[in-house]
């Protein structure tokens, strides 16, 4: 069976092809925007000149990353791809969405999910192999992950609780997403706030109720999702937490069946095979990290989630394609 890399890499046109097309389109659009007064009714481009299409602004945020990580992979569509990176990522385009997100009551404008994904691509941006083209792009893109960067490690030390939803709130994986900007940046602050709210949060938990999962319209294990983390958190002590965290192997053995998806034109309903990709990452990460009768399991399982989910990333309604690449190169 070919790896989860190699598929991606036998697919790779067909997956940039649906991402570009997916950036491409403003409507149909579900604009998260707090409307101020009677004329603040703006078109999505109007706002966010930067990421306007992709049905929101995270997914177009992820879509975008997607197409970095794709660049290399598709020499046929990478000419189109360095033409639309060029004519969103400018320093003027950056201005306008920096100053919405700033606007008075805004503060939470995509909080956590886009903000994970907005830092996920800037630390793409900022990849030690990029080239005088991308090292562009990222400069004009740093002032919002900038701003963004402090927004998080703020909120982290604000914040009492995390989020243990399996939708965009979820706070363990926003967290993984920016742990990678706050390393590769060598942002203290950053890494020390998610660090130590990973500890706060996470650090205690036991016996996790893996059965409470999934919900219908989740995208995430709120459980996988934490164990990923509190894996890169803790480093060695991460085997004492998991063997607590999972005593009697009840809730891996829950995980290991992929959900079950029953309507891919639903939007709420098609999230779940975003479940069963990032279950996919989560399992394949973390059997590198658990005891080796449990590693070729969770290899397994992952192997199960991903071929419920592969399939369907680039065919079907805009309600799937308009994400769902991102969520496999999660594995790539």
């Amino acid at each position: 069976m070919p790896s989860f890399e190699q598929q991606i890499r036998s697919e790779a046109d067909a997956l940039a092809a649906c991402a570009l097309h997916a950036v491409r389109r403003e409507f149909p659009h579900k604009l998260d925007h707090l409307i101020l007064h009677a004329q603040d009714q703006p078109l999505p481009r109007d706002i966010h000149p930067v990421f306007w299409g992709s049905y929101d602004w995270h997914s177009s945020v992820h879509m975008h990353w997607s197409l970095l990580r794709l660049r290399a992979l598709v020499p046929g569509l990478r000419g189109e791809i360095e033409r639309h990176l060029d004519e969103h990522f400018t320093e003027q385009k950056v201005v306008v969405e920096r100053a919405y997100a700033a606007a008075p009551g805004r503060g939470g404008f995509e909080r956590p999910y886009g903000w994970a994904w907005l830092l996920k691509l800037q630390c793409e941006l900022e990849s030690s192999q990029a080239d005088a083209q991308q090292q562009a792009w990222a400069r004009a893109l740093a002032p919002l992950a900038n701003d963004i960067a402090l927004r998080l490690t703020h909120f982290l030390g604000l914040s009492h609780y995390p989020v243990r939803a399996g939708t965009h709130a979820n706070s363990a994986f926003a967290m993984v997403l920016a742990r990678d900007f706050a390393l590769q940046r060598n942002d203290a602050r950053l890494l020390s706030a998610i660090d130590t709210a990973a500890e706060r949060w996470f650090g205690q938990d036991r016996a996790y109720p893996s059965h409470y999962e999934p919900g219908g319209s989740d995208f995430l294990s709120p459980g996988l999702c934490e164990a990923l983390l509190m894996s890169r958190v803790l480093g060695k002590r991460f085997a004492a937490w998991w063997q607590a965290f999972d005593a009697e192997g009840r809730a891996l053995r829950h995980w290991l069946q992929p959900a079950v998806v029953s309507d891919r034109v639903d939007s709420q309903l098609v999230h779940l095979d975003g479940l069963n990709l990032s279950r996919a990452w989560c399992l394949a990460s973390l059997a590198q990290r658990v005891a080796s009768d449990q590693r070729q399991p969770m290899l397994d399982a992952a192997q199960a989630h991903w071929e419920a989910a592969w399939p369907h990333i680039t065919t079907g309604d805009f309600a799937a394609t308009h994400w769902l690449v991102s969520f496999a190169l999660l594995s790539a």
